[in-house]
């Protein structure tokens, strides 16, 4: 099966996309840096060096008619500043809201699925209007904006449509869902929002992959099993947080992955080692509000930040209570990277890209349920 990416960032989506066995036709990344590390790993979505199929343009000049009914799979991030939590909050002012260019796409390209990947605050109460109007451009992306039309004008004509009697042409069945990346063996406590979509006229009959991980398992595994504390031959680590825990409530889940399960065999980045990317970044400093993640438990979210990152997203505590950056490798990780996946720019640079990214492990379980269902149809067929 075919996918194209659009707004493909750093390449996190797009590797899972793959690892679930779609075929890349290309990846759509207006910015100059993301697209020199897709470039870096170009063999891992499956290119070859003398293709074309990175289009490093603004994605309001690309047109996307030459894949109609080629395509199986639309997937991407459109940009989340918009509504992140630690962002300017301007939504529907805000230029880098670019989900109307995300419907053009399924209107010129008409694939039969799409999987697009958001922040938890496009949520947001106050935003809960026009996080309604987002769906319906998606159940019905032929129904475009009007020049000198205003979002409200667009959006009561979409409802129009929408509750009329007779709906005629290319409309797709949208479902959403938040979850945390943690509940599916990310070592990270990152909610996100995913939205999913079967075009009408296919009976997907699919749901969101249940969740696989548990805070409760990760509990027992260290309160009463102790068994996590023997599989990195450590004590109980001080930092760990106290939890009631029962010792006749077998979890039925897996445990949530930690930092230390994600980074704890990789070397000390102060020295020398073989590792890409994974070199030591001095200058980190806790105060009040900016405290880095803990070793066993999931990581904090890794964001990009726009003036830096708030909150120590991008630290951790060792063990003797030292603080330091992750290193680019490590972050990483975190966002289940391979590990010979190269970011050949900055450690900002780097580190914006991995904070904006889909965990890859993550992207590859919704792609693979996606693929699973529309293979399903095919046998019916």
């Amino acid at each position: 099966m075919k996918s194209l990416e659009i707004f493909a960032g750093g390449g996190g989506l797009a590797l899972g996309v793959t690892a679930a066995g779609f075929v890349h036709t290309g990846l759509v990344e207006w910015d100059a840096d993301s697209a020199k590390t897709l470039y870096h790993n170009y063999k891992r979505f499956g290119f070859t060096g003398e293709q074309e199929w990175i289009f490093n343009d603004d994605i309001h000049n690309v047109s996307f008619s030459g894949y109609e009914g080629k395509i199986d799979l639309l997937s991407g991030g459109p940009p989340c500043q918009p509504f992140s939590i630690g962002g300017k909050h301007r939504a529907y002012n805000d230029k880098r809201d670019l989900f109307s260019e995300a419907a053009r796409a399924l209107a010129e390209i008409r694939p039969k699925a799409f999987v697009f990947e958001n922040v938890r605050g496009l949520l947001r109460k106050s935003f809960s209007k026009y996080f309604g109007y987002i769906i319906l451009q998606l159940n019905y992306p032929e129904i475009s904006r009007e020049e000198n039309e205003t979002w409200l004008g667009h959006l009561a004509r979409l409802e129009k449509y929408h509750t009329g009697a007779s709906e005629k042409g290319l409309s797709y069945h949208v479902v959403f869902r938040l979850v945390n990346a943690a509940d599916y063996g990310i070592p990270q406590k990152r909610e996100r929002v995913f939205i999913i979509g079967f075009r009408s006229d296919i009976n997907g009959n699919w749901s969101f992959p249940a969740a696989t991980h548990s805070e409760e398992a990760l509990n027992y595994t260290k309160s009463i099993t102790k068994e996590y504390w023997d599989k990195h031959s450590v004590k109980c680590a001080g930092n760990s947080r106290p939890v009631n825990v029962s010792l006749f409530d077998t979890p039925e889940k897996k445990p949530w992955v930690t930092v230390r399960d994600a980074i704890g065999d990789l070397p000390d980045p102060a020295k020398t080692n073989d590792y890409y990317n994974h070199k030591f970044q001095g200058g980190a400093k806790s105060y009040p509000g900016h405290t880095g993640s803990i070793m066993d438990e999931p990581a904090k979210t890794i964001k990009a930040g726009a003036h830096g990152v708030p909150g120590g997203e991008n630290m951790i505590v060792l063990d003797n209570g030292m603080l330091r950056y992750l290193t680019v490798r490590e972050a990483a990780r975190i966002q289940t990277f391979p590990d010979d996946y190269f970011f050949p720019c900055s450690w900002t640079e780097s580190m914006r890209q991995i904070g904006n990214a889909v965990p890859v492990k993550l992207g590859a379980l919704v792609a693979d349920s996606v693929k699973k269902t529309l293979g399903s149809l095919r046998r019916k067929k």
